[in-house]
């Protein structure tokens, strides 16, 4: 099995990530809602991960660094926790539904949402972002890489483009673990992880990075281990933002596979992008196949065969040459109108895919062309 699909979830966890998750695992313990010595034990390697991840991302504080489930949740937290009736917010067609859900549904209660469109060459820019700003926006809201093309606007120039005053939002799912992201450097107020992708995590697993200024009211309510007296929420971080049982196991995944990125992010990072060339250019060399996507360090390559459904290929690639692949629209929606597909198949490699693959798959794909009707 070739799996390239690692845009939706890393397919090979270090040995490291897989050793920690099965001891955290075996512990079966409620981290930090008992005062026995193993709750105790567990409740410090948490802390010990959001330690981990406030250096890693540059947070101000271990306590601005929540865990979620996945970057949904983190997305869904910092939108609807941050944004209500009479507020204005700048978004882009690049965004994953993630992101234009939650502000679709608060269309319904008031809150006004602009578009920043791609350019000529398929491209955000900060100047496009920065024109839908007025004095009335209250937050940007924009990804740090396509997870359809694989596309990165310059997130520090549109903190520079846009007011001080105006939030940034940031979805993180297929840049974090790839390249590195600075909240602090950035002037990211919010940055909003996935663990299971390139982290390196476990399924399960998130988290929602924040700024000192940036202080989201909850949007779940419930069992903290702290103020058990108090029926409201507590009114500090992390509690505030994270009702229920934590998933032990996820969140020691994700502090693990940080900690592995720690010393091997750009031999990662410059891995990928030598992979994603080798793909783009076997790709380039067949006149049935467009591509969507340049070169980038997330290993996002997207292309349609012409005249052939996505779904039809990905299908063919799977049965008949067990190669995994993601097609359709990626749940991006408003960016595949505005490249004026209708489905695309993503290839989407790790750092731990190997040229032998990479071959391996042009070659089906050649095959496969023939085969899909």
């Amino acid at each position: 099995m070739i799996y390239f699909d690692n845009a939706a979830t890393s397919g090979h966890l270090p040995q490291s990530v897989i050793t920690a998750t099965s001891a955290a695992l075996r512990a079966g313990v409620n981290a930090g809602r008992s005062g026995h010595a193993l709750s105790l034990a567990c409740a410090e390697r948490v802390y010990a991960a959001r330690k981990i991840l406030q250096a890693f991302f540059g947070a101000p504080s271990a306590e601005k660094v929540v865990f979620t489930k996945n970057c949904t949740e983190a997305l869904n937290i910092a939108i609807l926790g941050t944004l209500g009736e009479g507020d204005s917010v700048v978004t882009t067609v690049a965004e994953h539904n993630s992101v234009l859900r939650p502000l679709e549904h608060l269309k319904g209660r008031g809150v006004r949402v602009r578009y920043a469109h791609l350019d000529k060459s398929g491209n955000l820019t900060s100047r496009a972002v920065a024109s839908l700003v007025d004095r009335n926006t209250k937050a940007v809201i924009v990804t740090l890489a396509s997870n359809v093309t694989g596309i990165a606007p310059d997130i520090a120039a549109v903190r520079r483009a846009i007011p001080k005053s105006c939030l940034l939002i940031c979805d993180g799912a297929q840049a974090c673990g790839h390249v590195p992201v600075n909240i602090s450097e950035l002037g990211i107020d919010a940055l909003a992880v996935a663990g299971h992708k390139g982290l390196l995590g476990v399924q399960g697993s998130g988290a929602l990075i924040m700024s000192e200024r940036f202080n989201p009211s909850p949007i779940m309510y419930g069992g903290t281990g702290s103020e058990s007296l108090n029926i409201n929420m507590p009114a500090f971080y992390p509690d505030a933002l994270e009702a229920g049982t934590l998933n032990y196991p996820a969140v020691i995944s994700m502090g693990e596979g940080a900690l592995y990125l720690k010393t091997r992010l750009y031999e990662h990072r410059d891995r990928l992008v030598y992979l994603t060339d080798m793909l783009l250019e076997g790709l380039s060399k067949m006149p049935f196949i467009k591509v969507y996507s340049g070169t980038n360090p997330y290993g996002i390559v997207a292309f349609e065969v012409c005249g052939k459904s996505s779904e039809a290929v990905a299908d063919v690639l799977s049965r008949d040459y067990s190669v995994c692949v993601r097609a359709g629209y990626h749940c991006a929606p408003l960016m595949h109108a505005a490249l004026g597909t209708s489905g695309l198949v993503r290839a989407s490699l790790s750092a731990f895919n190997t040229e032998n693959e990479v071959e391996y798959f042009l070659r089906a794909l050649a095959q496969t062309a023939g085969q899909v009707g």
